[in-house]
């Protein structure tokens, strides 16, 4: 369970232009299925927002969106957006009023919280009857060999350098502390239709490829960029490949 409070690296601190470009935005469903269950649409709340691949969306559907996230580098990449504002401040102390968001997401980022604390700050901001949205999209599917293979890059040869967070978004945030009342969310999922070169280009800002190099282990990532490129074929190829995106939604 993700319910002590906890210190850990931001290890999305830097390299928020490649996270920008290569990180899979959400489908258009998402933002309009949470606009939809929000019973005002004064003002969404997107916390740990990265480079506002979420919080974009947002602007669709609601008079104001806040992106809030506490790497400067993310907030500076994110595109700026009408009825979007974008501030650098962590989870745990988020400088807007009280009563003052009707939707509150945390979008990939909510298994990367002190969540005690991120939860006291989600009442004290929001509107009576408003919604809290845990978002997250699992492990990455790729069309035949390519998916065996990656799933031995993913388990067994990056596997030990996931920080013991990931686990949270393999079991979909199931095991994630929700203390709300929640309702039963859609299934969906990313898809996307990539080149060679925006698949490794994602792997990249994977904290775990952070890690192998920090530990001087980039012989990981190159033998399986080896391997992967051969099955890939022609590095312009188009491969199709997609998420499974999990949600935990409650009333707070």
């Amino acid at each position: 369970m993700a319910t002590n409070t906890k210190t850990s690296k931001n290890w999305f601190g830097e390299g928020g232009r490649a996270y920008a470009r290569f990180r899979p935005e959400y489908p258009l469903e998402l933002a309009r299925f949470l606009a939809e269950v929000t019973p005002s649409r004064d003002c969404a709340v997107d916390v740990g927002c990265g480079t506002g691949q979420l919080t974009a969306q947002l602007a669709a559907y609601f008079g104001e969106v806040v992106g809030l996230d506490p790497s400067t580098d993310q907030i500076v990449n994110a595109t700026p957006q009408e009825r979007v504002r974008y501030i650098c401040a962590p989870a745990e102390n988020i400088p807007l009023p009280e009563h003052s968001a009707s939707l509150i997401t945390a979008a990939q980022a909510a298994h990367w919280f002190d969540l005690p604390a991120f939860y006291v700050e989600a009442r004290r901001l929001a509107v009576e009857t408003a919604v809290i949205a845990l978002i997250s999209y699992g492990v990455l599917r790729l069309p035949g060999s390519l998916q065996d293979r990656f799933t031995k890059f993913y388990h067994e040869e990056i596997g030990p350098y996931w920080p013991p967070e990931r686990k949270l978004v393999d079991n979909g945030y199931r095991d994630m502390s929700f203390p709300f009342d929640e309702r039963k969310a859609p299934e969906m999922e990313i898809r996307r239709t990539w080149e060679l070169g925006d698949f490794l280009g994602y792997v990249l800002t994977w904290s775990a490829v952070r890690r192998a190099q920090d530990a001087g282990r980039d012989d990981i990532l190159a033998d399986f960029v080896r391997d992967i490129s051969v099955l890939w074929g022609e590095h312009t190829k188009q491969q199709s490949v997609s998420w499974p995106i999990n949600m935990r939604v409650g009333t707070l």
